[in-house]
């Protein structure tokens, strides 16, 4: 039997993928793949279609849902065939150098879209073709007259990519809940992947909350043939540091460049583009770049909250639009707007993750995707250049341990349990911070950076499971280690902060920040691009000196001195501040009445979770004795979701 379209009009709201390769050659049911398609209909409003090929031994079935950025005519449209068709596409993502990569390519070219140049590049270069891309993406490849294929996901995992190989069936999607539309496939509760979100508040490549459902691994690819699937591997490495690091005043000029050449390079698009500004360096950055290619004012977006000065940094980003001749839109917030935001952002959720800056990202999402379809962002400069307030702890834990014994354990440490437990000013917030510094009090580099990770501790906290699989602090750092020498080729990462900073590069960041951002601009069908994530600009900061990136309290070093020229010079100097809102206060007061009827002891028990335990911690929490935001937070989102698939 041969391949057939349907192509399927509608305005359901960026591109998702989907598909079912079958390696006994049965039939794939139209039906399981309109629901994969329906089930991923919010990543994609241009275009839905579905796609099927039968042949003995070898059946596939596609779906894909497009949000249309280049070439938005009926030509780009996916699953996209060969005109031999005997290749058939699914991609979800952006090509940066496709120009380049068409030039390489045998013509003719039908359409301007990036999407041929991927098909035509792993026509001519088979799975090694993705070694060639820089770009962000999750694809699935068919070769239908050799009954070969694979699966591949950018290297940082911008974009991603689930699947499960059952009954001689690989299936996979970009999102889970195209997986859970399949009515045979059995969804067990993962006990690993449990701890995992228990332990850190998302959940690691590859697990997921489902046993023998996984997420590819970022810079991995999957290969098939009618035998059936092969392990993942990886196909990227970051290439060795150099033995001596260019002179500093030489690699702000280098990073300069490779930065502005990267936001050039991402800023084409056949829609309307702006960009996030927050008032941080890493999105002022990005701004000041694209406003010096740009020949109109760029868009810029900000979301602030003028009641909650606390929280509120729309001052530094109109400062910054000022300097820059932006063209500003701020959204001003109250926190009841945030609160809106709760029930469809939990409802949106396809596994637990409780990264509780998800909201306000929604809201900023929602309020870019009003005025166009494509934003670049800031993420991902904390991880490359030591951003996060736990970089510089290993030094302050170190300066420390110093001091006499009987001074750490006999006054600072009795005092620090007797402050008081909040994070309501910047003063008490810095005293749970050193609380937690102080948690995190081992020799170990990785061992304490994976302790300030961690929402459990070794309190009552860490009680809560009925039954652990046994995930300590020191497998979680033997993990995050593991994951760090596979990123450098050879294997060879140094020790101490390299390592975390490649480890958070290649877990922290896709598993957590990079999710967070898919998921709440694909909640509004925006597309977010990562300019500072380019392949380029990964490659050459990963292998820069520590020094060069942290220094004393400096972070980000080499970051603001590139750019000074470019910024005012208190946004050069300002530290970094989350992207947060009050949400243990919210669960003090607004939010009290939905945890009381969402975290039951039915629904705790349920979960394998130890039901007096967690009243205990929400009593303490309540009562303002201890400060457990991000556990109660994570419990609110697992019942959440676990109540809304019963």
């Amino acid at each position: 039997m041969g391949a057939g379209c349907v192509c399927l009009p509608g305005n359901i709201r960026m591109c998702g993928i989907a598909g079912i390769v079958d390696f006994r050659g049965r039939p794939i049911p139209v039906a399981s793949l309109e629901r994969l398609r329906d089930a991923l209909g919010h990543r994609g409003p241009d275009d839905q279609r579905i796609w099927r090929h039968e042949a003995p031994g070898f059946s596939v079935g596609l779906a894909h849902t497009r949000l249309a950025v280049l070439d938005p005519t009926p030509a780009g449209a996916q699953p996209m065939l060969d005109p031999s068709g005997r290749w058939v596409l699914v991609y979800n993502g952006e090509l940066y150098n496709a120009a380049g990569l068409r030039e390489q390519l045998p013509p003719p070219f039908r359409t301007t879209c990036d999407t041929e140049v991927v098909l035509k590049a792993c026509i001519a270069w088979g799975p090694a073709a993705v070694e060639r891309f820089d770009a962000m993406w999750a694809l699935a490849v068919v070769d239908l007259t050799g009954r070969t294929g694979h699966l591949s996901r950018d290297p940082l995992g911008i974009k991603p990519l689930y699947y499960t190989c059952r009954d001689d069936r690989l299936i996979f999607a970009s999102e889970m809940r195209a997986l859970e539309t399949i009515p045979d496939l059995d969804l067990t509760l993962d006990p690993e992947g449990l701890e995992w979100y228990l332990n850190l508040g998302f959940i690691p490549h590859p697990w997921t909350i489902y046993r023998g459902v996984y997420k590819l691994p970022p810079g991995h690819r999957l290969l098939f043939d009618a035998a059936g699937p092969r392990e993942p591997e990886r196909f990227t490495h970051l290439p060795p540091a150099p033995d001596v690091p260019p002179v500093y005043e030489e690699a702000c000029g280098e990073l300069r460049r490779l930065i502005e050449a990267a936001v050039e390079s991402q800023r084409v698009a056949d829609v309307p583009l702006g960009a996030f500004l927050s008032g941080g360096l890493d999105s002022a950055i990005v701004v000041a770049c694209l406003a010096r290619v740009g020949h109109q004012p760029v868009k810029t977006f900000s979301i602030g909250y003028p009641d909650h000065p606390r929280y509120d940094e729309t001052a530094y980003a109109e400062r910054v639009a000022r300097h820059l001749g932006t063209e500003h839109h701020t959204c001003r917030l109250r926190f009841a707007d945030i609160l809106a935001t709760v029930e469809p952002m939990l409802n949106h959720l396809s596994e637990p993750f409780a990264d509780s800056s998800l909201l306000p990202a929604a809201v900023v999402s929602g309020h870019a995707r009003g005025q166009v379809t494509v934003a670049l962002s800031g993420d991902g400069g904390d991880e490359l250049f030591a951003g996060y307030w736990r970089y510089r702890g290993h030094e302050y834990i170190e300066r420390y341990r110093r001091l006499p014994g009987w001074l750490r354990r006999g006054a600072i440490e009795p005092l620090l349990r007797l402050a008081p437990v909040a994070r309501s000013t910047p003063w008490l917030d810095r005293l749970r911070q050193a609380r937690k510094l102080l948690r995190g009090d081992r020799t170990d580099f990785m061992e304490r950076h994976i302790a300030w990770a961690r929402i459990l501790d070794d309190s009552p906290a860490g009680q809560l499971l009925v039954r652990s699989s046994g995930l300590s602090i020191e497998r979680m750092a033997d993990r995050y280690r593991a994951a760090a020498g596979a990123w450098r080729e050879g294997g060879g990462v140094a020790d101490g902060l390299d390592a975390v900073l490649l480890a958070d590069l290649a877990i922290g960041l896709p598993a957590d920040m990079l999710h967070k951002v898919d998921l709440a601009s694909m909640f509004h069908s925006l597309e977010v691009r990562v300019p500072l994530l380019s392949r380029e600009v990964v490659s050459f900061a990963a292998g820069l000196p520590i020094d060069y990136r942290l220094r004393g309290a400096t972070t980000k070093r080499i970051l603001r001195d590139a750019f000074r020229d470019l910024l005012p010079e208190a946004i050069i100097r300002r530290g970094k501040m989350g992207f947060e809102v009050p949400v243990g206060e919210f669960l003090r007061q607004e939010l009290r009445e939905m945890y009381r009827d969402v975290v039951t002891p039915a629904a705790l028990a349920d979960l394998g979770l130890i039901s007096t335990v967690a009243e205990d911690l929400f009593t303490r929490h309540s009562a303002r004795r201890q400060d457990h935001t991000e556990l109660l937070w994570s419990l609110l989102v697992l019942c959440w979701w676990r109540r809304r698939r019963m």
